[in-house]
């Protein structure tokens, strides 16, 4: 079991989330049908010939997960099953060479074992971002998959996601747009993000909105970045993973949570109509890695605001984020059996 001593901890007060980062990552190639070994390696920038197949054809795929340190200096990872089920998902479906299950989990290992000093006391934590491009050197290549590729760990120390206070989220909801390819939302690929951005950014500018909730055909999907999740009445509502969402991990767990808590689970559609029938009496809250669970004080619709709830964050949310936090910070039980402790 690796202990550091909290001496080395950085400060909790840190630059932007995710533009700080270690000194070392973990590389592998993938050339001639296999992987090389696993290193680690300075994090330096990488050489790329101008017909590097991710560069024309979007051959990649990433994850975020963290490492935390307990108050005792123990370091832990959590979820990483989850994270490197899902990366081999997204690589399956961009048919992208990928290392197998065992590999990926020493990775990242091995990156936050490289850089354990540097890890912040919570709620800092350690963001590791797993990332997996096409390297082959071919403009041809645009109907068939790369034979060359890279996967790397590059790592970050975060602070307090929301170091200037928790803040409910304006939401705009829009039944037109589509977030991605209605098939390919469970894949983690840099362009579903791509797609999303116009229409986020096209919000906050006209509308002051903090995210966009996708709703095509006034369905609700999932924001740009976040899993979405409404609370009323003892019952939460979500959306089926259905290919069209991703299958976050933080989502996973609020579910999980909600119910040990006693609250009704449904994964199943509903509409835009119901969701602001619903909204003046309920919770709703948007789940991800970074920023756990944030409430959602109010919807955009059609040029009308709707506040949900008190525009507050509601008992339930705050109950579920809390206990969240308390599993992943270590200060509480671990009935799940989530957190994985570093070994030495």
């Amino acid at each position: 079991m690796i202990t550091r001593s909290l001496t080395h901890s950085r400060s909790n007060s840190m630059a932007a989330f995710g533009t700080q980062f270690t000194a070392k990552m973990v590389t592998s190639r993938f050339r001639d049908g296999q992987w090389s070994d696993l290193e680690v390696v300075p994090v330096e920038p990488f050489s790329m010939h101008p017909a590097t197949h991710v560069l024309h054809y979007a051959s990649e795929c990433f994850e975020g997960l963290k490492a935390y340190r307990t108050e005792s200096g123990d370091i832990h990872l959590f979820r990483p099953d989850r994270h490197v089920e899902r990366m081999l998902n997204s690589a399956s479906q961009l048919l992208l060479p990928v290392p197998d299950r065992a590999a990926l989990t020493r990775a990242l290992h091995m990156a936050v074992a490289a850089v354990a000093e540097e890890i912040p006391a919570y709620p800092g934590a350690l963001y590791l971002r797993p990332t997996l491009l096409g390297t082959e050197e071919d403009i041809g290549a645009a109907a068939r998959p790369t034979q060359k590729a890279l996967f790397y760990v590059l790592t970050s120390p975060v602070g307090d996601y929301f170091s200037g206070g928790l803040q409910p989220l304006r939401v705009k909801v829009d039944d037109k747009a589509q977030r991605c390819t209605p098939s390919f939302g469970a894949v983690k690929t840099g362009g579903n993000y791509a797609a999303a951005m116009r229409q986020i950014v096209q919000a906050k500018q006209e509308l002051g909105t903090d995210q966009v909730l996708f709703a095509p055909g006034g369905v609700i999907q999932e924001t740009g970045a976040a899993n979405f999740i409404l609370i009323d009445d003892k019952e939460l509502l979500t959306k089926p993973l259905d290919g069209s969402i991703l299958p976050g991990v933080t989502r996973d767990s609020i579910l999980a949570l909600a119910a040990d808590a006693g609250l009704t689970v449904r994964e199943t559609d509903f509409t835009v109509a119901e969701l602001l029938q619903r909204a003046p009496g309920a919770e709703a809250a948007l789940t991800g890695t970074a920023a756990v669970l944030t409430p959602v004080g109010e919807l955009v619709y059609e040029g009308e605001t709707i506040r949900v709830g008190d525009g507050q964050m509601g008992p339930w949310s705050a109950q579920l984020r809390e206990q969240l936090c308390a599993i992943q910070s270590g200060a509480s039980e671990d009935p799940h059996g989530w957190r994985v402790t570093l070994e030495s």
